[in-house]
């Protein structure tokens, strides 16, 4: 099966409903948090689809690739800590906690079988010419 965009990928569709689930869940958070944990956690979960996004789109060049994959992988970790402190603040239930951190474990799993082998996911074939300017 050929993939011909990010938002095909298991990971992107679990990264993407994972910030959705963050952003309705953090509408319940205390307006104190507005600018410190409602924001953070916000801009990780979302960032590891929108750099998944970038990724796919520099998967000409391996390094280029991996470089932003692992960017992903450190947001989804952020993400993660974020969670935490959502559930410690007592802002998330238990329950809401362990389901994204099960999403959480999922998405870094993935990532790091992309991390690990990452050609087949790279587009093969002549690099188009630069010029020097």
């Amino acid at each position: 099966m050929q993939i011909n965009s990010a938002k095909e990928l298991d990971v992107y569709k679990c990264s993407y409903e994972q910030a959705m689930r963050i952003f309705e869940l953090s509408k319940g958070f205390p307006a104190e948090e507005k600018f410190a944990l409602i924001s953070q956690i916000r801009r990780s979960s979302r960032s590891v689809t929108l750099n998944l996004r970038e990724a796919w789109a520099k998967r000409r060049y391996e390094a280029h690739f991996i470089s932003k994959l692992t960017d992903c992988d450190g947001e989804n970790g952020e993400t993660e800590s974020s969670l935490d402190f959502s559930l410690s603040c007592g802002y998330i239930t238990a329950k809401q906690h362990a389901e994204l951190m099960s999403l959480n474990r999922e998405i870094g799993r993935m990532l790091g079988s992309m991390l690990r082998n990452p050609v087949p996911f790279l587009i093969s074939g002549p690099r188009p010419l630069t010029s020097a300017h």
